[in-house]
């Protein structure tokens, strides 16, 4: 089996890391290495071990946790939730369930609900004016939309998600991961997000020497631009306004006037977007 069949028939079967470690006898870090793809070329025994196991439909005798023991990452990872907050790390991450989503900051992990309409309609079309753009000077740049994992700080306790980003050295872009920060990122605000997007990941973008970073409040219909780079933030403006990407030397313009034709429709619904 190839890593891609292992890690579909492990979907597949609904395992763990920590189960595969366990009915295998593959060490845990080993396991989450090869399915999270820091590890693209595993020793051939290790290969075989994680076969057997993934070959067979085995149910894990392993008791299930009580009301009082579970927690809202799911039942399979309550042993990475032992922890206390601050101390998990990305090899943590990687053993959180891969049809959820999650971030790590600081040691942190947040639980991230699944978007909302706005929010992908938003994140989309500055993606594909982005991505226009530079195409069409063909640029180095490389925009890029989530789901993609960012390690921010290049070391174990934090991976984040933004929404939109630009990336201007490729270098930093690797296989499983983007590994340090991004010119430009984009994050679209939910009730859900607002705090972490706002006060948390705003200082952490900022210490880590992102350019760039704009976040779209789609209830206010507002937009927040912080141009780290030249110390002008924040600059606050509305959904009826023309707003220039500064990493991209102002060339890219993103009109939002368009963007809120394009999604008028749901603010003409009755209740809320």
């Amino acid at each position: 089996m190839t890593i891609q069949e292992m890690k579909e028939r492990k979907r597949e079967l609904g395992y763990s890391n920590a189960m595969i470690a366990d009915l295998s006898g593959v060490p845990l870090g080993t396991v989450q290495k090869i399915f999270g793809g820091a590890t693209s070329a595993p020793r051939y025994e290790t290969l075989q071990a994680l076969e057997r196991v993934l070959k067979e439909d085995i149910t894990p005798s392993m008791p299930k946790p009580s009301a009082a023991g579970a927690s809202s990452v799911g039942e399979s990872t309550v042993p990475y939730f032992a922890k206390k907050q601050g101390e998990y790390t990305v090899e943590d991450y990687y053993s959180l369930p891969e049809d959820k989503r999650f971030e790590l900051i600081d040691g942190v992990i947040y639980d991230m609900t699944a978007p909302n309409s706005p929010h992908q309609l938003i994140s989309g079309y500055i993606f594909n004016q982005l991505f226009n753009h530079i195409a069409s000077k063909n640029g180095s740049c490389l925009p890029m939309i989530s789901p993609l994992d960012v390690q921010l700080d290049c070391d174990d306790k934090t991976m984040v998600q933004p929404d939109v980003i630009i990336i201007c050295d490729r270098n930093k872009i690797i296989q499983r991961c983007i590994y340090g920060a991004p010119d430009f990122v984009l994050e679209v605000l939910s009730r859900s997000t607002r705090k972490k997007d706002m006060v948390i990941k705003l200082n952490k973008y900022m210490s880590a020497g992102v350019r760039e970073y704009w976040m779209i409040d789609p209830d206010k219909k507002k937009v927040m631009i912080y141009d780290f780079k030249h110390d002008n933030y924040p600059v606050i403006t509305g959904f009826d306004t023309v707003v220039p990407v500064a990493v991209l030397d102002d060339e890219c313009k993103i009109d939002f006037r368009a963007l809120y034709d394009y999604i008028r429709f749901l603010y003409e619904k009755s209740g809320p977007i």
